[in-house]
């Protein structure tokens, strides 16, 4: 028989919260996106009678490793069935499918948007929160500070600035729905505006 103690590290940290209706005050915090990586260790199941045990992981997008212990990160935000057989040394007995474990991505909570970092002015700039994600909220709604006066809504919005200067750019995550659902969570990037 054969116990596996598993611990699935899935690293997540939201950014903070902001009160309702309020893009200006809050101090928000560059994005942060949680890495989609996982640590997986079965060194813990093995059981002495059974002898030296070799571990074979499918991690669900093609890769496959060996050891007790492995780490991988993923490319894509999506869910994964890991696998994992175990094969007798001595014996060369495989155990297909000793356990399977599910890998989720996608409950995350992911406040982030992509820019350029430096544009020119009356350049058209592109500003993207498709990745952003609040997956217990419902109704999301992507609102744009662009700090120069004007705002925007929308996952994807161009904007084109008319003064030279820095400015930090807030996207703001709002949302409404069952108790844990946050009402507002924000992130800010700096964009050089040259002349």
């Amino acid at each position: 028989m054969l116990l596996l103690l598993l611990p699935l590290l899935l690293l997540a940290r939201p950014a903070a919260a902001q009160q309702p209706g309020d893009t200006i005050s809050v101090t928000c915090p560059p994005p942060r996106v949680p890495k989609l990586c996982v640590e997986l260790d079965a060194r813990q199941a093995v059981d002495p009678a059974a002898g030296p045990l070799i571990f074979r992981w499918d991690m669900g997008d093609g890769t496959l490793l060996t050891g007790p212990t492995v780490a991988h990160c993923y490319a894509e935000r999506r869910r994964y069935t890991v696998r994992l057989d175990v094969v007798d040394e001595v014996s060369g007995e495989v155990r297909p499918a000793e356990k399977l474990l599910d890998v989720d991505f996608t409950k995350q909570t992911v406040v982030n948007f992509r820019a350029a970092d430096t544009v020119r002015v009356g350049q058209p700039v592109a500003f993207d929160a498709a990745d952003s994600q609040l997956p217990t909220c419902r109704n999301m709604v992507v609102i744009w500070d662009f700090r120069d006066g004007a705002t925007g809504t929308g996952p994807r919005v161009e904007h084109r600035f008319r003064r030279p200067g820095s400015y930090a750019v807030r996207m703001a995550l709002r949302a409404n729905g069952p108790g844990a659902c946050p009402d507002s969570h924000c992130v800010s990037r700096q964009v050089v505006v040259l002349p």
